[in-house]
């Protein structure tokens, strides 16, 4: 039979035609808003999931009324789903129980396009302040802080625009946390490699006032638009589990 193709298949060629293993040269401004124009018009059903309410949340089925049943289905972990990786992009998708939680994370030298599938998804984002603002602690045991500005906080409920985060604007460093059962395909590029720089790292953010900096770069009254940021060691409580991709196959 002849193939026909797919949205995941315009996807994974557009992607394959733009996208480089460096991120450089980058793509125009037009070929990647075609890439957001495609990502905007994919649906759960086509990429093989099915829209989750919260008496099912994310196919695991009802667990009843009584409170050990709840608490089952909120210890339910994120599924990742690996729909294609390359040296030039990774497209995955995250399926998220509710209030699950992605904590705070960077993407060095990336650009993450992201599409909320279905559900709501509150997005914490920051990007550094440039030139960077450090504080280094005087006391034993404790890391650095770095500022950062915080560039979303909100919540995002299907269906909705693509968003964009790059690597030095857009909220680069981010927070998930699902309001209702929801799924988010993701298109990263370059992808992760920590063999080439781009390890993930995470942070634990503090707010302004919890210290202070002489010649502070921010104005009077902005202070609840920044905050002091420190990493973490990967958290040892983030529980995801890998998933089957159940979508139209990509022909390569």
């Amino acid at each position: 039979m002849r193939h026909q193709s797919s949205k995941v298949q315009a996807l994974y060629e557009h992607c394959k035609t733009i996208l480089s293993p460096s991120g450089s040269p980058p793509p125009s401004s037009q070929a990647l808003q075609k890439l957001s124009s495609i990502l905007d018009t994919i649906q759960p059903a086509d990429v093989g999931l099915k829209e989750e309410t919260a008496d099912d949340d994310r196919g695991h089925g009802f667990f009843g009324t009584n409170a050990l049943s709840r608490l089952a289905r909120w210890a339910q972990p994120i599924t990742y789903v690996d729909i294609h990786e390359c040296d030039n992009f990774t497209m995955c998708i995250f399926c998220f129980p509710t209030s699950s939680v992605i904590p705070l994370h960077d993407h060095p030298g990336m650009t993450v396009f992201s599409k909320l599938l279905y559900g709501s998804l509150h997005v914490k984002a920051y990007d550094w302040v440039e030139p960077p603002c450090i504080i280094e602690s005087k006391e034993p045991g404790y890391a650095q802080v770095r500022l950062a500005k915080l560039a979303v906080d909100k919540v995002l409920n299907a269906p909705c625009d693509t968003s964009v985060l790059y690597p030095k604007h857009g909220g680069n460093l981010h927070c998930f946390t699902a309001v209702t059962p929801c799924a988010m395909l993701d298109i990263l590029t370059p992808p992760y490699r920590e063999e080439e720089g781009r390890r993930c790292t995470y942070y634990h953010d503090y707010p302004y006032s919890a210290f202070s900096v002489a010649n502070a770069p921010i104005c009077d009254g902005e202070e609840e638009e920044y905050a002091w940021l420190t990493e973490l060691e990967s958290p040892s409580d983030l529980y995801m589990r890998q998933g089957v991709y159940a979508g139209p196959a990509i022909q390569l």
